[in-house]
């Protein structure tokens, strides 16, 4: 696609993700008309109505957006740190690495400020994505290596997680629902606290996208064209866990966005870094979205974790990669 095409293609995906957090909006346990919903956007009058959407709806719709868009660029910036199309923050350990340290914290250190959170997130996640690395030959060994390893990684650190549960007791139906993934309940304040990480993540992947796109070479190529592999390795991977830190902590891990979104941005042919990020962000956003609306539709009054409906999407996505080929960073099979 041309860049005028890359930018009608976000344009129409971020409108479609308007039009699913309007959506969320009208439904759940007590569903509301659109006109009413419009009415109380417009004018908040303090009924039941204007509370079920400025208190509880709108800010959970705009949380999955922020939290979908984050989680889709670190898959983008790990499979390309990588050059590897399953890399994506829940296979390399990421996720994993950012929640255990959470849970353990919660459980064992009650008084610690949740405010600490995503920098406890970002140290576990570093860590486990290094081990991840290592094991697969620092990234560049083969998809099954990657894999094997960060599925290694991740039930390591689920076993341990699981434990601390089991100490947990009457807490234990809050964590479990938050460790499936979801934003029920979550207000502004929970928006608030993850914008600056999933912006930062964002942000910051566009800022450096001439890195990022460098990194889709050799790490010969990438070195003779000057860049020092040296330090952007580890700057690059911080960048890619730093979404991943924030949206742990609100919405606990949510399967498989980063690992559908970057390669249905890649199969739309973009033309440079920038605009495969762009596309990224606004399908994972889209995909979150969608997935809490169908979250909280389903089973009324029931609530599913969004995490659920994600890796029912994504799963398949993931089996047709391994039965088809892989796919390259160029969005094609080989």
């Amino acid at each position: 696609m041309s860049p005028r095409q890359s930018f009608l293609a976000i344009g129409l995906i971020v409108v479609a993700s308007m039009l699913a957090v309007m959506l969320g909006l009208l439904v759940g346990a007590k569903p509301i008309s659109i006109e009413t919903a419009v009415r109380v956007l417009l004018a908040p009058d303090g009924k039941i109505e204007s509370i079920l959407v400025w208190t509880l709806r709108l800010p959970r719709s705009l949380t999955a957006v922020a939290g979908g868009a984050g989680l889709a660029v670190s898959g983008y910036v790990l499979q390309t740190l990588t050059r590897n199309p399953l890399a994506d923050p829940g296979i390399t350990g990421v996720t994993s690495g950012a929640v255990a340290p959470i849970v353990c914290c919660f459980v064992f250190v009650p008084w610690l400020s949740a405010g600490y959170y995503p920098f406890i997130g970002l140290a576990g996640g570093l860590a486990a994505a290094s081990v991840t690395f290592w094991v697969s030959r620092g990234g560049q060994g083969r998809p099954l290596q990657l894999a094997l390893g960060g599925v290694s990684i991740s039930l390591f650190l689920g076993a341990i997680t699981t434990y601390v549960l089991l100490l947990t007791g009457p807490q234990s139906a809050s964590l479990l629902f938050w460790l499936a993934g979801g934003f029920q309940g979550r207000t502004w304040s929970h928006l608030l606290y993850m914008l600056p990480w999933t912006i930062a993540g964002v942000a910051g992947a566009l800022a450096l996208r001439r890195v990022i796109g460098m990194f889709m070479l050799s790490d010969h190529a990438a070195a003779g064209m000057g860049l020092q592999l040296g330090l952007w390795k580890p700057l690059i991977l911080v960048l890619a866990v730093i979404p991943v830190a924030g949206v742990a902590p609100v919405a606990g891990p949510v399967a498989f966005v980063g690992l559908a979104a970057p390669h249905i941005a890649r199969l739309l042919k973009p033309q440079g870094t920038g605009w495969e990020i762009g596309l990224s962000a606004a399908i994972g956003a889209l995909i979150v979205t969608i997935a809490d609306v169908i979250a909280r539709s389903v089973a009324i009054p029931r609530e599913l974790p969004v995490g659920i409906i994600t890796a029912l999407l994504g799963g398949p996505v993931f089996i047709y990669l391994i039965q088809r080929g892989q796919l390259n960073l160029a969005g094609e099979t080989r």
